[in-house]
Formats: C-alpha cells, sequence, structure tokens
C-alpha cells in the first residue's frame, strides 16, 4: 500500500512539473506582450485610429480558419506563436499587427456599427486581404516603419499555396507582388534606399518575383494603367 502511494505522489509530481510554467516563461510571455502592445498602440496612434482594438499573444493556439472570425467580430488582434517566431525586427512586427489592425478598424465601420463590414470581408477574403495589405503599408509609413518588411515577413512566414482558384486566399506570389508595386508606385524612396536589399528573405522574394516584376516593368514603360495579373 505504501508503495502504491508513493507511487502516485511521484507520478503527481512528475506530471506537475511536466505542465507548470517558469518564472523565465512568464517574464519572456510578458515581454513579448509588452512588446506587441507598445508598437500596435504605435500605429493605432500615429494612424489616429480612434476605435477599440486589443493586442493578444497566444504561445498555444495556432492560427485557422477561426482567426478571421476573431479579428474582425471580436476586434482583437492575436499574435500567433506561429508567426512571432519569424519576426526579426520592429520593422516585422509592425508589419504583422498593421496587417491585422486594418481589417479590425475597418469593421468600426458601415451598417450595424461594422456588422455587414465584417460580413463582407468573411465573404470576400481575398479582396479584402489584397485591401488590407495596401493599407497595412500605408499604416506602417505613418508610423516611421520601413513597408518592405512587410515583403519580407510574408515572404517567409505564408507559404505558397498549390493554386489560387479554389483557396480562400491568393497566392503568396501574388500578394507580394501587389505590395511590390503599392511601394514602387507610392512610396519609392524605401526602394531607392532600400535597408534590406541584403536581407536573405528579400534577397528571395526578387529571385522568385522576376516575372512579376518584369509585368510591372513592362507596364511602366508602356504607361498603362491596366490592372496587372500577377501569377
Amino acid at each position: 500500500m505504501k508503495k502504491y502511494i508513493l507511487t502516485i505522489i511521484c507520478l503527481f509530481f512528475i506530471i506537475s512539473g511536466a505542465f507548470s510554467v517558469t518564472d523565465e516563461e512568464i517574464i519572456q510571455e510578458q515581454s513579448i506582450q509588452n512588446r506587441i502592445n507598445i508598437t500596435g498602440t504605435r500605429i493605432l496612434n500615429a494612424n489616429k485610429i480612434d476605435e477599440r482594438i486589443i493586442f493578444i499573444y497566444d504561445k498555444d493556439a495556432k492560427d485557422s480558419l477561426l482567426k478571421m472570425d476573431t479579428t474582425v467580430t471580436s476586434r482583437q488582434i492575436v499574435m500567433y506563436k506561429e508567426y512571432y517566431k519569424h519576426i526579426e525586427d520592429e520593422n516585422e512586427l509592425a508589419a504583422y499587427l498593421a496587417r491585422e489592425i486594418s481589417n479590425a478598424s475597418r469593421t468600426f465601420d458601415g451598417i450595424g456599427n461594422g456588422w455587414l463590414t465584417a460580413l463582407q470581408i468573411k465573404a470576400a477574403p481575398k479582396k479584402f486581404e489584397l485591401v488590407a495589405d495596401k493599407r497595412a503599408v500605408d499604416y506602417m509609413v505613418k508610423a516611421g516603419y520601413n513597408p518592405l518588411a512587410l515583403i519580407t515577413f510574408i515572404n517567409k512566414a505564408y507559404p505558397q499555396h498549390y493554386q489560387d482558384l479554389i483557396s480562400n486566399k491568393n497566392l503568396t506570389s501574388k500578394r507580394l507582388a501587389h505590395i511590390y508595386e503599392y511601394i514602387f508606385t507610392k512610396y519609392p524612396y524605401f526602394l531607392a534606399n532600400n535597408e534590406y536589399l541584403e536581407n536573405p528573405n528579400y534577397q528571395n522574394f526578387l529571385l522568385t518575383s522576376i516575372n512579376n516584376r518584369k509585368l510591372l516593368e513592362e507596364k511602366i514603360k508602356s504607361g498603362s494603367k491596366e490592372k496587372l495579373k500577377y501569377e
């Protein structure tokens, strides 16, 4: 009997230890949360976004189809660990947050205090994905961040889908091409003074976007206003 009780006690301590959170982990999570709060609030203030949006760091939850519901319905932005691990500097953190703020802030406008807008975003995710990317660039620039970080972050954090037709998301290559064109057209300073030129992820983007950038180059040379069909 004593042996049995001793075994239970040992198992209890082993299991408790496996699920316990150390002080170091708590401090690290608080540090990440503070970093996210500071960057997110800076973007909100610089862009005079006066809607109530909160930021949450979740080291356990994974990105899923519920992510859109969290952003556009609850108006809270979750930084998932799977994305945070890709962030190398403050610009890339701002890129992720600005992108999510874009969708969350839209849901305060329109019928039913944004209810209809939230439904529109859910109904046409691919359209609003590109819209949110461009607004994120504007938000970043106004808050003093380098928008090219949106390219480096997406390039390493979002894999390329097999095809574009049946997915509810655009091809990553298409997103990056539209972002690059938007920066090239509206904020050429960042390309002329490109601090990410030696960044491996930016170099990879340049390598994998040759055909799309050729389309943009031809459009500029011809003076065409036609919307490009990136791949």
